[in-house]
Order: structure tokens, then C-alpha cells, then sequence
């Protein structure tokens, strides 16, 4: 809760700053293509107790949100955004096939640089709030750090009030969520970190 206070603060201050300024303030939403990292389980055929790994699968996400664009010169802004993301992946675990969702708030602090007309790059940090995790039929312990750091990149068209951007993810803190099936005795650690593309449609308001 504390974290989340955090995220709510500092987008405030972005907030009253713009409301001062002038700043362009909008909504965005969009779909999250990627996965969650990785799983890994002690081999219970083997008394050294080695891991295995298996990447995840694939899946598609969704993101709602707010932004800020601070538009410093001609062809340079800042954009700091606070949005809600749900991601998926699909594990290959124990013969079977595992679900695990992950729900955060994320706040991007980007900046950018029009090319060409509305053409325009940008990058930057990224801090997430995992506000839940959820491995099925598995009982997860906490994350192990609740807030992370990620980084983001990606090009985009602004055409007047509206702006769609392709920008890909990747979380940069080791963060792992961990369980003991009760059936096999085997150790289970979730990778959560984000390792996707992200397509988005936003509107000045």
C-alpha cells in the first residue's frame, strides 16, 4: 500500500505541474504481447536438487492509463504515465500447462524526440508496482520485491489529439515469486519480470 501511495504522489505532482503549465493531459489503453520470464523447479529425480528453466509462452495482456506531455522545445517532451496492466503467460510445468497472471501499476517516465512530422522516438524508466501475482493451481509467496524497475522504448505518430505507439518492455530488476508443490516437493520460482511489446492508442483530452 505504501508503494502504491508512492505512485499516486508523484503522478499528483505531474499532475498540479501540468495543470500549471499547460501541459497536455490524456487516456491511453492497449494490448501487452509477451510473457513474464521464466519458471524454474528443482529436479526431483535428482538428489543434487539442480533447477530447470523453461521459458514462458506468449501471451496477450491488456493496459488502461493516464499520461502528461510536457512538450519542452519544438521537437523535444517528457511524458510520465500511470497505468493499470494485467499480463499472461502459459508455463510447460509437470507434464501440464500453468497460468500465471500478474497484475501492476506501472508509471513510465519517458522522453521523446520528434524525427519527422509526427513521427517521433522515445525511451526511458519504467517503475512497477506488482499489485498481485497468481501461478495456477499454486500457491505463490510474495514477490520478492514488490517494486521494480523496468525500461521502455519505442516510436510513435502524433496526429493531432490522437497518438499510437509501439514501444517494447523489459524489466531490469531480478524479481521472483517462489512455492513448494505439496504433492512433489518441488521448489517453484516465477520470474516476474516483463519482457514484451506494447501497442497503444492514446487521446490528448
Amino acid at each position: 500500500m505504501k508503494n502504491v501511495l508512492v505512485f499516486l504522489i508523484l503522478f499528483s505532482s505531474f499532475l498540479t505541474t501540468a495543470q500549471e503549465k499547460g501541459i497536455n493531459f490524456g487516456v491511453k489503453a492497449g494490448l501487452n504481447y509477451g510473457d513474464n520470464g521464466k519458471i524454474e523447479f528443482s529436479d526431483v529425480t535428482n538428489t543434487g536438487g539442480n533447477l530447470i528453466s523453461e521459458n514462458a509462452d506468449d501471451r496477450v495482456g491488456y493496459h488502461i492509463g493516464v499520461f502528461l506531455r510536457a512538450d519542452i522545445t519544438d521537437s523535444f517532451y517528457l511524458k510520465p504515465e500511470l497505468q493499470y496492466t494485467q499480463n499472461s503467460s502459459s508455463y510447460s510445468f509437470d507434464n501440464r500447462k500453468l497460468d500465471y497472471d500478474i497484475k501492476k501499476l506501472d508509471l513510465p517516465i519517458l522522453a521523446g524526440v520528434y524525427l519527422l512530422g509526427p513521427l517521433h522516438l522515445f525511451g526511458g524508466p519504467s517503475l512497477q508496482y506488482i499489485v498481485d501475482n497468481d501461478l495456477e493451481d499454486e500457491r505463490l509467496s510474495d514477490v520478492k520485491n514488490e517494486f521494480t524497475v523496468g525500461v521502455q522504448f519505442g516510436v510513435g505518430l502524433q496526429i493531432r489529439r490522437l497518438n499510437i505507439d509501439v514501444r517494447y518492455e523489459r524489466g531490469i530488476s531480478d524479481n521472483q515469486a517462489q512455492t513448494i508443490n505439496e504433492n512433489t516437493g518441488q521448489t517453484i520460482r516465477v520470474d516476474s519480470r516483463p519482457n514484451q511489446f506494447i501497442l497503444s492508442l492514446a487521446l490528448d483530452l
